[in-house]
């Protein structure tokens, strides 16, 4: 998915502003547009926080009915410096990237694609295509000893699961309690879909190094006794061994976290870069059509990039 606000260059990451304990944070989201019918609530990069360990960008779209819509429609658009993890709870997505890989994405499948070095790929809602979409597009950044990788993109149907009673968990990426999902991981990761049943009440184990977030994908649920409404996120910060859920109707969630991200990042548009140079260069690349290769197959123009400001650097940190 890219990233079409248009605005300026931001430096993220360290740790100096991961809370030492936990916290609860509720981050408001902030509704955007993407190509087609599709409208996305932007959890992170947030007003009040950039990064939950490497999670750096968060968009939560749907339920969205469709029927008559053509659906997510995002042209090719280049990425470099960062892992796109794709998750559904209804509809597809078809996914095709500078690679050749041509993959439809279902409902609790991982789309994992690892931009590397460079790479170029288009999203869109196959024809014919479900009448509802609803899911999550989530970026990961990729530390500096692993961001000019080989550029791979992984589809993994079947993916490992927890259960307790009234609760279901997939692990998407990263790992819980033991759990490990085979999605490719560059730091230590948390990325966990969780359901509730109606009155479930669960104790979720946690890293007391990672600091966590919680996203409401649908349903009424309580997080450490706040109660959270669907499409809305707490960031809970970090000292945590266990997380208390409560279910006050079916519902479901996603769980992210990580070790703090130690480095600092400069992020524009759909690029993780570490200084104002190398996103300029990026910049040019995609325009001249060199480095990120070509999607073929996608039925429309690539996405232009925007203007660069003229505007300096200034060092954000993790929060605003």
């Amino acid at each position: 998915m890219s990233e079409l606000d248009q605005a300026s260059p931001t430096l993220r990451g360290g740790r100096e502003d991961v809370p030492a304990g936990p916290v609860r944070e509720l981050l408001a989201p902030r509704e955007t547009a993407l190509g087609g019918s599709t409208v996305v609530r932007r959890l992170l990069p947030n007003l009040g926080r950039r990064m939950v360990g490497a999670w750096c960008f968060v968009d939560h779209y749907g339920p969205d009915d469709i029927a008559d819509e053509p659906g997510m429609q995002v042209p090719p658009h280049p990425h470099i410096g960062l892992q796109t993890v794709s998750w559904l709870h209804e509809g597809e997505v078809l996914h095709r990237d500078s690679l050749g890989n041509l993959q439809t994405v279902r409902p609790r499948e991982l789309g994992l694609m690892t931009s590397g070095r460079a790479i170029s790929h288009s999203e869109e809602s196959p024809r014919p295509h479900a009448r509802l979409l609803h899911g999550a597009q989530l970026w990961v950044a990729l530390p500096d000893t692993h961001r000019h990788t080989t550029p791979t993109f992984e589809h993994h149907a079947q993916l490992p699961e927890i259960t307790a009673p009234g609760l279901h968990g997939t692990v998407i990426l990263g790992s819980l309690d033991g759990t490990t999902s085979p999605g490719t991981t560059y730091t230590p990761l948390a990325g966990v879909d969780l359901t509730l049943r109606q009155d479930a009440e669960a104790s979720l184990p946690l890293e007391p190094d990672f600091e966590y977030a919680v996203l409401t994908m649908s349903g009424l649920t309580e997080v450490d006794g706040v109660r959270l409404d669907p499409g809305s996120m707490l960031y809970l910060g970090s000292g945590r061994r266990e997380l208390p859920l409560r279910a006050l109707a079916d519902g479901s969630l996603l769980l992210l976290g990580g070790e703090p991200f130690d480095e600092k990042l400069v992020m524009w548009w759909n690029f993780i870069g570490r200084s104002s140079q190398e996103i300029t260069q990026a910049r040019e690349d995609w325009m001249t059509g060199s480095r990120f290769g070509q999607v073929r197959g996608y039925d429309g123009d690539p996405l232009a990039a925007p203007e660069l400001p003229q505007l300096p650097l200034k060092p954000r940190g993790r929060v605003r």
